[in-house]
C-alpha cells in the first residue's frame, strides 16, 4: 500500500472479492489486506482495534489499531472537530471518540485502546516494544465520484507520540463543554521499504502460530529500528518535496463555505488593514498552539513605526532554568485571495530577523512555488500562512470559544487599541 493512495472498500459483497486487484477504477482494499482463512478487515468506528489473537505460546496480541476520519462530517454534530493528517511531515493529530459530557473520556472504547497503546509504545523496555507495542494504521475516508463512503486514503502507520486531555465545545448540541483526548501520532518512514507498506506484516500479527519476534521480520524497516532503540526522531517520515504546495492546492473551492469565510475576512479588513495585523497574530497563535507550542501574544506595532514588523510575539520552550524564549515577528498582508502574494514582503520580513528569531508571514492570498522554493533553499526561519490556513485557524478558534466569525472580527477591532504599542521586539523577552 502507498501513502496518499485512495483504495476502494465497497460495501457490496461482490466487490469485496479479494481476488479483484481493482474495483471501480481504484485499488481494492480487500485485495491488499486479504489473509486466507481469516475474516476481512472491516471497520466502522473511528478507532478500531483488530480482534485480539490468542497466541499458541500463551498471551495475546492486538494486530493493529486502525484510526479513521470522515472529513465530510467535520463541523457536524457527529464530528464537530477536525483531525489533522500530515504524513509527509510525520504527524497525525487525532481527536478521541468522546463527544459529550455524558461520559468521561477515558471510558470510551476508542480512547481506551489508544491510551493503552501509548502506554506500551512509550515504554523504554525493548521487550515491551517487541511483545506489547501495537502499530497504528492511519486511514482517512474520502469522497470520490460524488460518493462519501467506500473510499479510503492510506496515510501510513506509526505510534502514539503524546496524549493531551482537552476541553472541547460543541455548538451543535446542548451538551456544551466536554472533556476529550487528542492523540499526537508519529508517522513512520517507509523510505527503506521503497515507499511500500505491506499488509503481510499485519496479517503475520494475526497469525496465532507466530511469536512476536517472528512477526518482526515482516515489519517495515523503520518499525524494526524503533523496536530496537525506541527513538522516534530516527524513524519519523519527512518528505522535503512535499513542502512545495502548488498554487491551485492553496486556493479554496469556488462557492465553498471556506471561500465565503475567507472573503468575509478580507472584506472586513479591506480599508482598515492595520486591524488585520492583530487578527494575523491571533491566527498565528492558533497555528503555533495546534502543534503544542507555548505561544505568547505580544503587540502590534504602530503604523508609523513598524519598520517592516507588524506584530511581535514569543514562543517558549521548556520550563524554569531550562526555559528558552524565542522572539517571533510577523508581517500581515490583507490581500486579494485571487492574486498571489508579493515575495518582496517576505524578503522584507526575513531581512528584519536577528539570530534566534522566527518570522511569520500571514496573507489572505497564497504563495507561489518560486517564493516557497526560495524560502526553503535559503533555509529561512519563517512560517508561511496562507488564506486557506487562516480559514482553518479561524474555524478552530470560533469552535473552541463558541463564537461566530462576526463576533471574532468585532472582538479583534475592539482589542486593537490596547494591543498597539511602540516597543522594541526584544522587550517581549521580559514580559
Amino acid at each position: 500500500m502507498k501513502i496518499g493512495q485512495i483504495y476502494r472498500a465497497s460495501n457490496q459483497p461482490e466487490k469485496q472479492n479479494p481476488a479483484l486487484l481493482e474495483v471501480d477504477g481504484y485499488p481494492n482494499f480487500y485485495y491488499h489486506t486479504h489473509m486466507p482463512n481469516m475474516s476481512k478487515i472491516q471497520f466502522q468506528k473511528g478507532v478500531h482495534a483488530i480482534a485480539k489473537v490468542k497466541l499458541v505460546g500463551g498471551g495475546y496480541r492486538i494486530p493493529a489499531i486502525i484510526v479513521s476520519s470522515s472529513p465530510h462530517r467535520y463541523g457536524t454534530e457527529v464530528t464537530p472537530w477536525e483531525d489533522i493528517y500530515d504524513p509527509d511531515f510525520g504527524r497525525v493529530r487525532y481527536y478521541g471518540d468522546n463527544k459529550s459530557n455524558a461520559t468521561r473520556p477515558e471510558e470510551k472504547e476508542g480512547n481506551q485502546a489508544l491510551l493503552k497503546a501509548f502506554q506500551m509504545q512509550s515504554s523504554p523496555d525493548i521487550n515491551v516494544r517487541i511483545n506489547e507495542a501495537t502499530p497504528v494504521i492511519f486511514i482517512e475516508r474520502t469522497s470520490c465520484n460524488g460518493a462519501t463512503k467506500g473510499y479510503l486514503k492510506f496515510h501510513g502507520y506509526g505510534v502514539v507520540e503524546s496524549v493531551e486531555l482537552i476541553t472541547q465545545y460543541d455548538v451543535n448540541t446542548s451538551d456544551g463543554y466536554f472533556s476529550n483526548y487528542v492523540f499526537n501520532m508519529c508517522v513512520f518512514s517507509l523510505v527503506k521499504d521503497n515507499e511500500d507498506f505491506s499488509w503481510d506484516w499485519i496479517n503475520a500479527r494475526r497469525d496465532a502460530n507466530l511469536t512476536n519476534e517472528e512477526t518482526l521480520k515482516y515489519a517495515p524497516m523503520a518499525w524494526q529500528e524503533w523496536v530496537r532503540n525506541g527513538v522516534l526522531t530516527k524513524v519519523r517520515r519527512h518528505v522535503y518535496s512535499s513542502q512545495i504546495v502548488k498554487a491551485k492546492e492553496q486556493k479554496l473551492r469556488d462557492g465553498s463555505k471556506d471561500e465565503k469565510i475567507l472573503n468575509e475576512i478580507y472584506n472586513y479588513f479591506e480599508g482598515k488593514k492595520h486591524l488585520f495585523e492583530l487578527f494575523a497574530m491571533k491566527v498565528t497563535e492558533e497555528v503555533f498552539k495546534q502543534s503544542g507550542a507555548d505561544f505568547k501574544s505580544g503587540w502590534v506595532t504602530q503604523k508609523s513605526s513598524d519598520g517592516g514588523i507588524d506584530f511581535v510575539a514569543r514562543n517558549d520552550i521548556g520550563t524554569g532554568l531550562a526555559r528558552l524564549k524565542t522572539i517571533v515577528i510577523g508581517q500581515a498582508k490583507c490581500e486579494s485571495p485571487d492574486a498571489q502574494t508579493n515575495g518582496v514582503g517576505i524578503a522584507r520580513t526575513v531581512a528584519r530577523l536577528k539570530r534566534g528569531w522566527v518570522g511569520v508571514y500571514v496573507t489572505t492570498s497564497y504563495f507561489s512555488e518560486a517564493v516557497q522554493k526560495e524560502v526553503l533553499d535559503d533555509q529561512c526561519p519563517i512560517m508561511l500562512i496562507n488564506g486557506m490556513q487562516i480559514v482553518k485557524a479561524v474555524q478552530a478558534i470560533t469552535y473552541r470559544e463558541g463564537i461566530s466569525l462576526e463576533e471574532l472580527l468585532r472582538q479583534t477591532e475592539n482589542e486593537y487599541p490596547s494591543k498597539c504599542a511602540n516597543r522594541r521586539p526584544e522587550e517581549i523577552l521580559f514580559d
